[in-house]
């Protein structure tokens, strides 16, 4: 993909399945919000690829799928998931050939305490937790090496590989040291090598090395299980977060909880140097048991597209959208139903566009 820098963009919409098809349109109105008054341009194409393309063609995507996502800008994904459709099938239909093919190794999870939306912790107020979780991405825990032995005997076996690679695991912790530097100049690395004989200490060891390049940067390891704890007991002493794939999606969740909702926590999934888009999308889910009713909360996508503003070259235009979702949870009362109140998602988008 061409760097592009001029103000016109490319985008990708894949609305994905459930609520995707309710917050993606409510992104999309707040980038046409933000664009106009800074004087940006947004072409948008769309794509159907979900579990409903899956049940009538039996695939999430066709096979020239990334070449038709190729060259775009950036990709705004909605939610992929919907009953009858066994959850590996869904993501390593759509989303793990995008990330791996599209070499999007940072998973960044920003984490904030709003205020207006109470954290379920004591002591967790506006301003105490704001913390980010940067996850590898394409490696690591979710391997596909390994298979099913014995199928349906006594004996039935399953083996399943991790693979960390020295490259692999090298980018992504620059990533996180140079972000915290950036930040708070503090990093906490998650690890297991007391239990995990190979692959942690191999981590821990490219930590230490790559701390080296990075000296005004303090940081230290914490084991994954305390890590978990100390997130509920004590957030406000983390900055940045690194952590493989596997830990770094359960420590993500378990952060957006702390936050108070996981109905408001974004993700961008980076490919830094740019080679190829990257991929932008909520951490909720398609929850298809609320689908189609209209009450979704589109502030994980909305978030997530303030994210794809900041990767684009546009951080004014990124802070004008988190601003204002800031204002709208801290100084109205619209809620969606997930937050305790009773606004639409169009309601809520709504009254986030007056800020804009």
């Amino acid at each position: 993909m061409t760097n592009r820098r001029t103000t016109n963009h490319r985008i990708a919409l894949i609305p994905g399945d459930g609520i995707g098809n309710e917050v993606i349109p409510a992104a999309r109105r707040v980038l046409d919000a933000v664009a106009a008054r800074h004087g940006l341009g947004f072409t948008y194409e769309t794509f159907d690829w979900s579990c409903e393309r899956y049940l009538s063609q039996g695939a999430m995507m066709p096979e020239d799928g990334l070449d038709r996502l190729r060259g775009h800008d950036a990709i705004l994904l909605g939610a992929v998931g919907y009953p009858g459709v066994p959850d590996h099938v869904s993501l390593w239909g759509l989303l793990i050939p995008i990330r791996r093919g599209f070499q999007q190794y940072v998973n960044l999870r920003p984490i904030r305490v709003f205020e207006g939306v109470p954290s379920p912790l004591r002591g967790a107020g506006p301003g105490d937790v704001d913390l980010v979780v940067v996850r590898e991405n394409v490696e690591g825990e979710y391997g596909e090496i390994g298979g099913r032995l014995a199928r349906g005997l006594p004996e039935e076996m399953a083996v399943q590989e991790a693979v960390f690679t020295r490259k692999g695991v090298t980018r992504v912790l620059d990533y996180a040291f140079s972000l915290a530097e950036r930040r708070g100049g503090r990093l906490t690395s998650a690890t297991k090598s007391n239990g995990i004989i190979h692959t942690m200490p191999f981590w821990d060891e490219l930590v230490a090395e790559r701390a080296a390049a990075h000296p005004e940067v303090a940081w230290d390891q914490e084991h994954i299980d305390a890590l978990a704890a100390k997130f509920v007991l004590d957030p406000q002493r983390f900055d940045v977060v690194v952590a493989s794939n596997l830990f770094g999606d359960i420590l993500s969740d378990l952060a957006a909880a702390v936050a108070g909702s996981i109905g408001i926590a974004p993700a961008a999934n980076l490919n830094p140097e740019r080679d190829f888009p990257s991929m932008f999308e909520p951490v909720h889910g398609s929850a298809p048991d609320i689908a189609g009713r209209g009450i979704a909360n589109p502030l994980g996508a909305i978030w997530s597209a303030a994210m794809l503003l900041d990767h684009l070259g546009h951080p004014e235009a990124a802070t004008r959208v988190t601003d204002a979702i800031a204002t709208v949870l801290a100084k109205t009362p619209v809620r969606t139903p997930d937050l305790g109140g009773t606004a639409t998602t169009e309601d809520f988008t709504d009254a986030l566009l007056e800020l804009l």
